[in-house]
């Protein structure tokens, strides 16, 4: 008897694959509605000003491989098949369970690329894959949520601790960490939504690994609504750790993102910067996880954890 196929669903944001689908990408993501040019404008320069297009993408498609890989190392029960699923462009998560469903796999376990819950990030991404799944009588297995796994709290442990091996000794008694993820709308808070307690256990536990006494926890990325997102802004934060505490280095840790794109090689690696050298400060950021060992054989893991399978 063949090992058990299951299908291995993958889920991320997305991102253009290069710059001609910036508009469709974006007017999925404002549901439907175009943005207007300046908006499309502004968004276009963003991209161009981390060389046209952002490596998500291609990094993501190296995660996915590299999480069914090792996957398939890890035990000899089961035959994993990977499958991209995204939530704004294609292949959209719906094709992805359409493409296990056609090559014969009748059960998907689902992870989502961010360690952190929340209603309005993967709570909607599962949901969309349980009811593309539920039309052909599939059985789906989803994680939930990652941002106290070990593995991934010691990646950004020994990440965080490398930046501080780079500065000098004045720079180390003036420094800071700022742990951020993706701002979202403050209605979350109406519901108790778990993301920002999330977010500050993951902070708190990388912080003991590293042995870090001084750290923040900050929002980035902030959408551009009329709704009111969670905060402080990294930007901000910066502003008035050099200002009214004295902090002189600034070592930013995204850690609710898992790659290199738009929002770390941008709003991080320039903006974050930019206030950085406006203020004669120092700017440190991590290596990203994208593919390290550590990170992907703990992503196996959680999957493997989902499926209660012994390893």
């Amino acid at each position: 008897m063949g090992k058990k196929k299951v299908g291995l669903l993958i889920m991320a944001y997305g991102t253009p694959y290069e710059q001609s689908d910036i508009k469709r990408y974006y007017t999925h993501i404002r549901n439907g509605r175009e943005p207007s040019q300046e908006a499309l404008d502004d968004l276009t320069e963003k991209y161009e000003a981390i060389g046209g297009v952002s490596p998500m993408a291609k990094i993501t498609k190296q995660q996915v491989e590299a999480i069914s890989a090792q996957l398939n190392e890890l035990q000899d029960d089961i035959q994993f098949e990977p499958f991209i699923g995204l939530k704004h462009i294609e292949p959209f998560i719906e094709d992805a369970v359409d493409a296990i469903h056609e090559a014969g796999i009748e059960h998907i376990v689902s992870l989502v690329l961010a360690p952190h819950y929340s209603s309005l990030s993967i709570k909607g991404y599962n949901k969309r894959a349980k009811e593309a799944a539920d039309k052909y009588g599939m059985t789906i297995s989803s994680v939930e949520s990652w941002y106290t796994e070990e593995g991934f709290i010691e990646y950004w442990a020994k990440s965080i601790k490398a930046e501080y091996a780079k500065m000098t000794e004045d720079e180390q008694k003036n420094a800071i960490t700022l742990f951020s993820a993706h701002s979202l709308p403050t209605n979350i808070l109406k519901i108790n939504d778990p993301y920002v307690d999330q977010l500050k256990e993951t902070a708190k536990l990388i912080a003991k690994k590293a042995n870090i006494t001084n750290y923040e926890v900050a929002w980035q990325s902030e959408g551009n609504t009329r709704v009111e997102w969670l905060g402080p802004d990294v930007c901000d934060v910066t502003k008035k750790l050099y200002n009214e505490d004295g902090y002189r280095t600034f070592v930013y840790a995204p850690v609710g993102f898992v790659s290199d794109h738009l929002e770390v090689l941008y709003d991080n690696d320039i903006e974050c910067k930019e206030v950085c050298d406006e203020l004669n400060a120092n700017y440190y950021r991590p290596e990203m996880p994208n593919t390290d060992a550590l990170f992907i054989e703990t992503l196996a893991k959680v999957v493997l954890n989902e499926l209660k399978v012994k390893i």
